[in-house]
């Protein structure tokens, strides 16, 4: 039996509709590899479009053991009480040889998991970053036709899928512990750089010295550093998931940033450059699939591979050989 059944008129429907069921299969349609999934997953998605993009998109990043599955259901369940619909996603490269942690995450939201207001929603299992990201993305699209207002989108990985979720969103949020000391000295310069506002997270109890000492740390780094945007300042906030500390007036500050940058234009300006610059990628996605699967080039490729690692030709020399095996001549 096939696995979609739904013509594209009962996805799209169902979507629009709300239907949990139906954004779910619409999901797993976007994310299916095979090429009739994917040119139904784009008339779809081209239908979908007009009713997308008016949603919160906020990235979601962390220390491991900072408490991101705990603070995104303390949040997602306050959203959903002033009755935003959350959507959370997750983008996890490392997922194919780790398993991934969003499964785990899902099963210890309990509240947010049931909740009819929200949606929880893994990235695919496997596949290079791209292939992720593009999944993801659009994703973001289905969930917001569907009606969900709000999407967090955390990166349960490191490094470069940081940079890929603060490229898909509107505000990225980098969750830190309290008592910063050595974690100060070794946090890395890029994520301050992506970081839109920093909060302390577990604040709470014992931990309240340590973590306002954090935020005035994190204050300090960040004074030092030009803002991405002149007109907003990242700030650094202190709260707890556990017990729901701070996170009303974490929100504030995610919905102020949004108020100003749309009032300036810069919202607009930053998902218009977003879209330009993930067109471009995916133009170079899909040109290194064309050239692996060019049957010269997978001819050539051993050959080449061996002598780039024995040294007998540069990597240069061999990029120019593979590219003209595929038919383009290097100037």
């Amino acid at each position: 039996m096939a696995r979609f059944v739904l013509s594209l008129d009962d996805l799209v429907n169902g979507v629009l509709a709300g239907d949990r069921a139906v954004v779910a299969r619409a999901i797993t349609l976007v994310e299916s590899r095979r090429a009739d999934h994917q040119r139904l997953a784009q008339e779809m998605l081209t239908r979908l479009l007009p009713h997308a993009g008016r949603a919160h998109r906020v990235g979601l990043s962390g220390v491991p053991g900072v408490g991101k599955s705990t603070f995104i259901e303390g949040l997602g369940c306050r959203l959903t009480a002033r009755g935003h619909r959350v959507a959370v996603l997750a983008v996890d490269p490392s997922s194919s040889r780790s398993g991934g942690s969003i499964l785990g995450d899902k099963t210890r939201m309990e509240r947010l998991s049931v909740d009819p207001n929200a949606f929880i929603r893994p990235s695919p299992s496997g596949g290079r970053l791209g292939g992720v990201g593009r999944a993801t993305r659009e994703t973001m699209i289905v969930v917001e036709a569907a009606g969900y207002d709000v999407v967090l989108v955390e990166t349960v990985g490191t490094g470069q899928s940081e940079t890929l979720v603060a490229d898909m969103v509107d505000f990225f949020l980098v969750l830190m512990l309290p008592g910063a000391g050595d974690e100060l000295q070794g946090i890395k310069k890029g994520i301050l750089e992506l970081a839109d506002m920093i909060a302390v997270n577990k604040a709470d109890g014992p931990n309240r010295d340590k973590a306002a000492l954090a935020v005035s740390q994190y204050r300090a780094a960040l004074s030092i550093m030009t803002p991405a945007h002149p007109d907003w300042v990242p700030p650094v906030v202190s709260c707890a998931g556990l017990s729901g500390e701070g996170l009303d007036e974490l929100w504030e500050k995610v919905f102020e940033y949004r108020t100003r940058m749309t009032q300036n234009g810069a919202l607009q300006a930053r998902r218009q450059g977003q879209q330009v610059d993930w067109m471009w990628s995916m133009v170079e996605d899909r040109l290194k699939d064309a050239v692996h699967g060019h049957p010269e080039v997978r001819a050539l490729l051993p050959v080449l591979t061996e002598a780039v690692t024995r040294g007998g030709t540069t990597a240069t020399l061999a990029a120019t050989r593979i590219l003209e095996a595929f038919g383009v001549t290097a100037e």
